[in-house]
């Protein structure tokens, strides 16, 4: 069993030399076809699963016929080169890649910056420089004709209405997260939050039925994003999200990175509060029928990838490993890790567990020999893969998830039944539907015990619930193939948001046939 969080190989490529991306020579491309193609800009958040969310849509509308610009900030920019190299950031004549600073001190780069710290940052710091950019492209090459920001970049939209061009919002969490974070206002304004002090995280006050939610029944307020937790009504990332949220009213469309069938009801009552919206999703499986090799090689993962994951899973029988990971951002303490651990050991199936080099609050990860025991043979630890090939994979059974939005969508199209041990944020909503709603989860409590671990390892990889939930995944696995064939919700809603919104009058798309 591999122990080790960063294997020789890793250490090796991590020695690449870091280069600023410089925009390549429109080579092979007639410049005049360059020029006439729409310009979208395209800027997520800067944190790593909404950086994938983007870069996803980004590629979708490449195959729609955009020249794209797709902006990072330059310690994500760094970090990107730093895990896949320089290559994968040459882009093609019409994708680029551009950084803007995000006017924070230099931090590790191997680390998620802080969330509070950065939310900060995003309001203060980021729209002269991105309209610095603008400008710049604008002068050397097509000019920029649409934006396309991440819901929780609000600046865009001062850019946009400067330069008078449309923009969308992409949400990257799901839709019944966003109705849930509509509620901060309503919440606070009723008195329900702030809580009057800490005691009431514990003492049955978040058991409450919120039940005026539209498209939402039997919702508590434990089940609503948890950045509403809070004592203080000054907090930062309250704040943030409640005002982030309520400016979506402010772009032409939202585009939310889901499917109709899946958050039919939500989706329904969100279509009464903003004027246009549009579920398209999950971007993978859109993406799978796009016909362009060149787009496979653009990544955007910020940790170099293992292979030596894969090719352990390779050696493993169908459906008997359960493959851990709790996403980008989650950080546990080492007790809390222990008790996963131990968890998986006693479950006796085989696991592939993710262990980022941050998970873990005091930089440290050490197991105790009586888990390297159990664990040998059985266990593989890596410091980050390629998720969707990992879920792809025949050997995998079950997936043990923090819940973030990408891994639900991708768990959901891959067919993969859930453990479910949110942190924070939208994960708690995410959990909630897809234990109840969907049925295709059972969670793990917020008080992690070993014994709890191993059961429900057991049960979801050989019991009858777990039986159950892999029919229900499976289920929810067509429809969202339904959603995405050639004639699907999404494909539909991505052509309207491009001829309805993106696009001026006047312009048209090449031909992509």
């Amino acid at each position: 069993m591999c122990l080790c969080l960063e294997n020789h190989k890793a250490k090796e490529r991590n020695k690449q030399t870091l280069k600023r991306h410089t925009n390549i020579a429109v080579a092979g491309m007639d410049s005049k076809a360059l020029a006439d193609k729409p310009h979208a800009i395209c800027i997520p958040a800067p944190f790593q699963s909404h950086i994938k969310a983007m870069l996803n849509f980004s590629k979708l509308l490449h195959y729609k016929g955009f020249h794209i610009t797709f902006v990072n900030t330059e310690f994500n920019h760094k970090r990107l080169l730093k895990a896949r190299g320089s290559d994968s950031l040459d882009g093609l004549p019409d994708f680029r890649f551009e950084s803007i600073p995000d006017g924070l001190p230099p931090s590790d780069d191997n680390a998620t910056q802080d969330m509070n710290v950065l939310c900060e940052s995003v309001k203060r710091n980021f729209l002269a420089p991105f309209l610095d950019l603008i400008q710049k492209l604008n002068s050397a090459g097509p000019p920029v004709t649409c934006i396309v920001a991440d819901a929780f970049m609000m600046f865009t939209t001062t850019a946009a209405q400067q330069l008078g061009i449309p923009i969308v919002f992409l949400i990257v969490v799901s839709a019944c997260a966003s109705m849930g974070q509509l509620q901060y206002r309503p919440l606070k304004e009723k008195g329900i939050v702030p809580l009057k002090d800490e005691s009431y995280l514990t003492n049955g006050y978040l058991d409450m039925v919120i039940d005026w939610i539209p498209g939402m029944k039997d919702i508590r307020l434990k089940n609503l994003p948890s950045f509403l937790q809070i004592t203080d009504p000054n907090d930062l990332l309250f704040n943030f999200i409640m005002e982030a949220t309520e400016k979506c009213h402010d772009p032409n469309a939202l585009i939310i990175h889901t499917f109709n069938a899946l958050e039919h009801e939500v989706l329904d009552a969100l279509s009464t509060i903003f004027p246009q919206v549009y579920a398209i999703g999950p971007f993978q499986l859109l993406l799978n029928q796009v016909k362009d090799n060149r787009l496979n090689s653009i990544g955007c993962n910020l940790w170099i990838e293992e292979p030596e994951c894969l090719e352990w899973l390779d050696s493993k029988e169908p459906n008997s490993v359960i493959y851990v990971n709790f996403g980008s951002m989650a950080v546990m303490t080492k007790e809390q890790l222990i008790e996963f651990g131990m968890g998986l050991a006693n479950s006796n199936h085989y696991f592939l567990w993710i262990i980022r080099p941050d998970l873990v609050r005091d930089d440290s990860v050490i197991f105790p020999p009586e888990f390297e025991e159990k664990a040998r043979g059985r266990g593989l630890l890596g410091s980050w893969c390629s998720q969707e090939e990992v879920l792809n994979h025949k050997s995998i059974g079950g997936f043990l998830t923090h819940c973030g939005w990408n891994s639900i969508l991708e768990s959901v199209y891959e067919g993969v039944p859930m453990l479910c041990c949110p942190f924070f944020g939208d994960q708690t909503m995410n959990c909630r539907y897809t234990c109840i709603e969907w049925g295709i989860g059972m969670e793990i409590g917020s008080d992690v015990n070993r014994d709890e671990v191993e059961k429900l390892v057991k049960e979801l990889m050989e019991g009858e619930e777990g039986k159950k939930l892999k029919h229900n995944v499976m289920e929810w696995k067509k429809k969202a193939e339904e959603a995405t064939s050639s004639t699907g919700s999404s494909w539909i809603n991505l052509d309207m948001v491009v001829n309805r919104v993106l696009l001026s009058k006047d312009q048209k798309l090449p031909n992509i046939n």
